[in-house]
């Protein structure tokens, strides 16, 4: 738990002060999304996240916006290996070959996926029987890193086409789209 410079309590326990992440807490995780484009970008930030901090990620938002024409899916499934190699040399997103070239790859799945469906945000939601998921935890530590419902998500994202899915990313992308609320118990965003 953190106290913000509002003196409201946060969840995240190692991260107080920090206006990008308090405004992500406040106003994102665990916030239910419906939006498709919403999606996409969560689905891209979550994993290049992998390894890496959410801090990390928070401070380049802006440059994976720039980088992958605004979270647009048609256009990273239509970037070229030229484009993407050029993504190599910006400083603006984590600059890891197997992620820069993972969004055009899940970008077409994510596209085959809203054809399936016809929206990416009725196939995902699915698999939590079309409402958010809202648990109770005392404390930080008691958060799992995945669930049964992401072990699902994940295996069929894979199946899918899409990399750099593993369940406990997904499961992060869960409590991003607020698919699962994890706020604690103590946390002013509480349910």
């Amino acid at each position: 738990m953190a106290i913000g410079t509002d003196g409201k309590n946060r969840c995240f326990p190692t991260e107080p002060n920090k206006p990008l992440y308090e405004d992500y807490h406040d106003n994102e995780w665990g916030i239910p999304v419906h939006d498709d484009a919403k999606h996409f970008e969560m689905i891209l930030l979550e994993g290049a996240q992998a390894g890496l901090s959410w801090e990390t990620i928070l401070n380049k938002r802006e440059g994976y916006r720039a980088a992958f024409h605004g979270f647009d899916p048609v256009k990273v499934s239509a970037m070229t290996d030229e484009a993407l190699e050029a993504r190599l040399a910006d400083p603006g997103i984590v600059r890891n070959r197997l992620k820069v070239f993972a969004a055009r790859r899940n970008a077409t799945a994510f596209l085959n996926i809203q054809q399936e469906f016809g929206s990416f945000d009725s196939y995902v939601w699915g698999f939590v029987g079309g409402r958010q998921k809202v648990n109770h935890w005392q404390g930080f530590a008691d958060l799992p890193a995945k669930t049964p419902e992401s072990d699902a998500l994940s295996k069929d994202l894979k199946k899918r086409g899409m990399t750099f899915v593993g369940s406990t990313i997904v499961y992060a992308y869960m409590q991003a789209v607020g698919m699962v609320n994890d706020h604690l118990a103590t946390c002013w965003k509480a349910p």
